[in-house]
């Protein structure tokens, strides 16, 4: 096997909703074989009341996401409603890198990022550059945990923009994979995935015959849960960082 192709004969599925195609592209160049295979699909909520919440929204001292997904539906709501990023007064905290990418690629200026990409982390750090009395609008998924809620010293509101369901052709194309594939990596950007997981593809195939990789110790944490040995877990919550964790 070629130093420049530590994945060559292996086949690398990547099962969260957002994969981008230079992940898939990096794999590829690594010799692997990349497959996406979302096994959640995000849905944006839409209410008739979007309208009122983003000129709400407008008023808070800070906006927060935790994940590309929230900033997604959030600027879609935006767009079809006929807001700007320059509409919003207040500041914006992101928690991850890709989830700052978004937000700047639609037109934001993002003020604070915490040192890891963990809301964990976040509700730690947060505190010590806000206002004490700051109001908190926090952009999430309907099945977020409730961390950043629970977790900050400010009034927090929020505001359900997406919910998540099963991708049963996705689940299904997984299932087929590993029962006529070998050298399969599988992996999980989410606790979603890894449910979906659990519940319609475990029971029959199990988790040892699949190498796992994890972005997170959320995701880790779920994966354990179900009795699944996770091989690769990177310090930084990041593809690419799993990527560079797999092949090291």
């Amino acid at each position: 096997m070629l130093k420049s192709q530590p994945l060559s004969g292996k086949t690398v599925v990547v099962t969260g909703s957002s994969v981008t195609t230079t992940v898939l592209q990096k794999i590829e160049q690594l010799g692997g074989e990349a497959i996406a295979c979302p096994l959640i699909q995000t849905v944006e909520i839409i209410e008739p009341y979007d309208h009122m919440q983003l000129e709400m929204a407008r008023n808070f001292d800070w906006l927060i996401f935790t994940s590309q997904n929230g900033v997604e539906t959030f600027c879609a709501k935006m767009n079809r409603l006929h807001f700007t990023p320059a509409d919003f007064s207040g500041k914006i905290a992101a928690v991850g890198s890709k989830t700052r990418k978004k937000l700047i690629s639609n037109g934001f200026t993002v003020h604070f990022v915490p040192s890891v990409f963990s809301a964990d982390v976040f509700v730690k750090e947060f505190p010590q550059i806000a206002e004490p009395k700051s109001s908190c609008l926090f952009v999430r998924g309907k099945k977020a945990r409730d961390t950043i809620k629970e977790g900050l010293p400010f009034n927090v509101t929020e505001w359900n923009v997406y919910d998540t369901e099963e991708s049963s052709n996705h689940l299904q194309k997984l299932k087929s994979l590993i029962e006529n594939r070998s050298e399969l990596l599988v992996i999980f950007a989410s606790p979603s995935a890894v449910d979906a997981f659990a519940i319609h593809i475990a029971p029959s195939v199990g988790w040892d015959k699949i190498k796992i990789a994890s972005i997170g110790h959320i995701t880790s944490n779920a994966l354990k849960k179900h009795g699944a040995h996770v091989t690769y877990q990177p310090n930084t919550y990041t593809m690419e960082s799993v990527l560079d964790e797999i092949i090291k």
